[in-house]
């Protein structure tokens, strides 16, 4: 395999984890409407899902929509969402 290839599986697998943890503290503390969204979300990242997708239609989500989904997710997460106030409060 190649590096190149290696680091971004990497951070496929981090980044999913961390959606994950903030789609179960939407479900748990804010609504399940965003939490269920995250965990949605997640298997954009999670690289078992996305060569399955590949594998059966032949559609693979570019790792540059994935890293501005990402960075807009963050935003969105630390910025606006109701997550984030809770997170403040601490």
């Amino acid at each position: 395999m190649e590096a190149k290839t290696i680091s971004f599986n990497l951070f496929s697998w981090v980044f999913c984890i961390m959606v994950i943890l903030t789609g179960v503290l939407n479900l748990l503390w804010v609504h399940p409407v965003p939490g269920i969204g995250y965990l949605l979300l997640s298997f954009l990242y999670f690289p078992p899902a996305n060569e399955l997708l590949k594998r059966k239609t032949g559609i693979s989500v570019p790792p540059l929509i994935k890293i501005i989904l990402g960075i807009i997710m963050v935003m969105f997460t630390l910025g606006v969402s109701d997550l984030g106030d809770i997170i403040d409060k601490w």
